[in-house]
């Protein structure tokens, strides 16, 4: 898969996503996917059960893409995720076989307020 297929497959992912299509969503998994969630510390195996706990999530997901980068097989995606109104910051880290993804790390992050040590540093970021 070059590169501009595998954009172009991470996007329709999270644009299937934020639509809450769980079948298209889930056509970029290889049939025995991984996905880890290092915070929780949970590891789901193959993309029925992936699937299956996406949609037995019981709050309201909509899903932002910040940028898509990457090349070959390793692709990362900075994504803004709401659950019921409630924005976490996301990075997905998706690692494809076969023009499909074989292994990905989500990483969530809650916003915070800015540190006033650095205030006179920083700029405000939309």
């Amino acid at each position: 898969m070059d590169d501009r297929t595998a954009h172009a497959a991470l996007q329709r992912h999270w644009d299937a996503s934020d639509a809450g299509d769980f079948a298209a969503e889930h056509d970029i998994y290889h049939r025995d996917a991984i996905l880890d969630y290092p915070q929780s510390g949970e590891r789901i195996r193959g993309r029925d059960p992936i699937r299956e706990s996406r949609y037995l999530q019981p709050s309201t997901k909509r899903f932002a893409v910040r940028r898509i980068v990457g090349s070959g097989d390793l692709w990362v995606s900075e994504l803004t995720l709401t659950y019921d109104g409630t924005p976490s910051y996301v990075v997905s880290i998706m690692e494809f076989r076969d023009g499909l993804v074989a292994h990905e790390t989500q990483y969530f992050a809650a916003p915070f307020e800015p540190g006033p040590s650095r205030a006179h540093l920083v700029e405000a970021m939309a």
